[in-house]
């Protein structure tokens, strides 16, 4: 991955609390799983960007490089890389996952 790209998924982590690059937008997504982390997000009432990875490959691939996860959506709240839909739908049954985000949010 180039570094002009490393520099813009860094900006978009560091300027959003909770960012979720994604397939499609929050309004509209385009598969399946990053359908999920929308529904399951907003269950939750949290606030979150998203980033449209199928309007730039740099991104897109850039991304799966950036964390070492190869698929989409990513999810990172406060900076972290928290995982993918598979992740999210775990958490989110146990409890984990509204746990996690109020303490991260709160600090």
């Amino acid at each position: 991955m180039d570094s002009n790209a490393r520099s813009r998924i860094e900006s978009l982590i560091e300027t959003n609390q909770i960012m979720v690059f994604m397939k499609g937008t929050k309004l509209m997504p385009q598969c399946g799983f990053s359908n999920n982390v929308v529904q399951i997000l907003n269950s939750l009432g949290m606030s979150f960007e998203t980033f449209d990875v199928l309007s730039d490959m740099e991104i897109r691939e850039g991304i799966k490089e950036f964390s070492n996860w190869p698929t989409i959506p990513q999810v990172y709240v406060k900076g972290e890389f928290i995982g993918g839909s598979d992740i999210l739908i775990e958490m989110y049954n146990s409890g984990e996952l509204k746990e996690k985000l109020e303490i991260a949010l709160a600090s």
